[in-house]
């Protein structure tokens, strides 16, 4: 059962309400790749005015997260397994972007690729690989 944008939005608000300060937002799902914009402020800066690690991984899981489920339905016990984070320089100012896209979709596991871009900027930020668990149907 694949969900649409509005859905993927509505599950996320519902089930992981503590994600709503980071105010994440889907740009664009068409059933293939999924585009998800995070802003950045202040709380999401290290020392040297560059975006931290964990925001730019906090941001590549939500949007694999999200394009899992928009292919196989609300299965919210898919879990992270795996996460492989290359950064490549320095985002720009602005919002964080992510566009994630299906490598391998199996029944137990899934294998999802992001780019992480700074908006406005073509050359990616960081590159990253995540693996998820799919439980069995019950």
């Amino acid at each position: 059962m694949k969900m649409d944008k509005a859905e993927l939005a509505a599950f996320l608000d519902r089930e992981f309400p503590q994600m709503a300060p980071l105010r994440m937002r889907i740009e664009h799902w068409d059933g293939m790749t999924l585009r998800m914009a995070m802003p950045i402020g202040e709380a999401q800066l290290r020392p040297g005015g560059t975006v931290s690690g964990p925001t730019m991984m906090t941001l590549a899981d939500c949007a694999a997260y999200l394009l899992l489920l928009g292919l196989i339905g609300p299965v919210a016990l898919a879990v992270t397994t795996n996460l492989n984070i290359n950064f490549m320089r320095k985002p720009g100012p602005g919002d964080l972007l992510a566009e994630a896209s299906m490598l391998k979709l199996g029944k137990s596991l899934a294998i999802i690729e992001i780019g992480l871009f700074s908006a406005g900027v073509d050359e990616p930020v960081a590159h990253s690989v995540l693996t998820y668990a799919i439980p069995p149907a019950r």
